[in-house]
């Protein structure tokens, strides 16, 4: 019995339409250029492939049973698909790259990273795009490990490998904030590591596989709710669960708006000043992209990431403006 994967060809699916359009074997013969016997053998073939009647023989005109049809409705798909396939490698072959993956961390805004996307795929690019969330020294890790083709997020004090490339964004100003109802809110500031090590803060958990990861803004014995994302952490708080800073430009609004409040603390400043990496040939200039495999060229999507990127209006958006 053939396997029905053998079936379902687009030569298979062409017949069987053929025979439920001309409503009889011999009609849907003289279309194809076929001796009714022989269209009827394939028919059969294709049956026995699949495990189904595909055409209601008690009728007197070649009807399609709920199973053929479903295989003509499904078909049409995966023709449209195949056509759609033969377009993407087309295109891949002229130097895009079949998937983009990028890792974004916590702090980068979303409102922003989407934009870009939106842009991307206004090139009418066949690239994939496909976006990473993580934290921390998991943003970097992702880029390392091959798991992502840019990092967006990672921080710059640290010796990067030699294949790898990396550039500032800017810089962020974390505030400590709490919710108008927390007990710090009524604290006279400035808070003092006293004032706030009996309360819980809020922490996003380091979204690395190897090690424990880097933590900030937890004191000695402090109580911690850790939750995955930046956002997570926000909701948190602003429910009063604990307390933490967060970055400025995505709670300026909510402080704008009485809906949480600053406090300042005795606690060292924090501003993070993260920056943006990607895999690079050893030799390469400081913003070559790597060398998509198969391609003699650096791939198009990383070119175009990179060129928006070296843009200072897209770095500072990508840090401050979250909506």
């Amino acid at each position: 019995m053939p396997h029905a994967r053998h079936a379902l060809t687009p030569e298979n699916l062409h017949l069987i339409d053929t025979v439920a359009r001309a409503g009889s074997m011999a009609a849907a013969a003289r279309a194809l250029g076929l001796v009714p016997s022989a269209l009827t053998y394939r028919v059969r073939q294709i049956e026995e492939a699949l495990n189904v009647l595909l055409f209601d023989r008690r009728a007197r005109r070649a009807q399609l049973t709920p199973a053929g049809a479903e295989l003509l409705r499904a078909g049409e798909h995966l023709l449209l698909e195949l056509d759609a396939v033969a377009q993407r490698v087309r295109r891949i072959a002229t130097g895009w790259e079949a998937q983009f993956t990028i890792a974004a961390d916590a702090v980068i805004s979303r409102t922003t990273l989407f934009e870009l996307f939106e842009d991307f795929y206004a090139t009418q690019a066949p690239t994939r795009l496909r976006l990473r969330t993580e934290t921390l020294s998991g943003t970097l890790e992702a880029l390392l490990t091959g798991q992502a083709d840019l990092a967006l997020g990672v921080f710059l004090d640290q010796t990067l490998p030699s294949d790898t490339r990396s550039e500032a964004l800017g810089e962020v100003e974390f505030v400590f904030v709490v919710a108008p109802h927390h007990p710090l809110a009524s604290v006279p500031e400035p808070l003092t590591p006293a004032d706030i090590q009996p309360h819980r803060v809020v922490a996003v958990a380091d979204s690395t596989q190897r090690g424990p990861g880097m933590s900030f803004g937890l004191l000695p014995g402090q109580d911690v709710l850790t939750v995955g994302t930046m956002e997570e952490k926000l909701l948190a708080q602003r429910r009063g669960l604990g307390c933490g800073a967060l970055p400025r430009p995505l709670v300026q609004p909510l402080l704008d708006a009485g809906k949480l409040i600053h406090k300042p603390t005795t606690l060292p400043p924090r501003i993070y000043r993260p920056g943006y990496a990607w895999r690079a040939p050893v030799g390469a200039s400081r913003r070559a992209a790597p060398a998509t495999p198969g391609l003699q060229a650096p791939g198009k999507a990383m070119q175009w990431w990179l060129n928006r990127l070296a843009h200072p209006t897209t770095r500072a958006a990508l840090l401050h403006h979250h909506a």
